[in-house]
């Protein structure tokens, strides 16, 4: 095999379709739009989500929940992956050099999902009162 031999697979590639370039291309004078009306214009046809002046879906729904963009910098972590981390002290630096956590957070919460077994020292990190609990049950402190 040479480098000048490699050609793509058989039906991969094809040619672009060309409208509107004469009779012989099969797609001249009205470029496959058909004859007048709103989608034969350059520009033309209804707006995304128009259904024909049916109220559209978007407004026969009721508006539902609301996701506050002050959240964009709290996450959250579980006892599980405080015990994969394997370290004896966690704090926010250490969550994000281990890619626990993205570079963007400022906040941190430990949630008590799964189970702990080594004694972890918790710091700067908040922590709910079931997750606390299990900390200090297995041995470790949350400051």
């Amino acid at each position: 095999m040479e480098l000048n031999d490699i050609k793509p697979a058989a039906g991969a590639k094809h040619a672009k379709r060309r409208v509107g370039r004469g009779i012989g291309s099969g797609l001249g004078k009205t470029a496959g739009r058909g004859h007048k009306g709103q989608k034969s214009r350059s520009g033309g046809g209804p707006a995304v989500g128009f259904e024909g002046g049916q109220m559209p879906m978007h407004r026969r729904l009721p508006k539902r929940g609301f996701k506050s963009h002050l959240l964009q910098f709290n996450d959250e972590i579980t006892l599980t992956a405080l015990e994969a981390l394997g370290v004896a002290e966690v704090d926010l630096l250490t969550l994000k050099q281990a890619g626990a956590v993205s570079q963007k957070i400022k906040v941190v919460k430990v949630i008590n999902t799964g189970a702990l077994t080594k004694a972890i020292k918790v710091t700067g990190l908040g922590a709910t009162a079931g997750a606390k609990a299990a900390i200090e049950a297995a041995g470790g402190s949350v400051a």
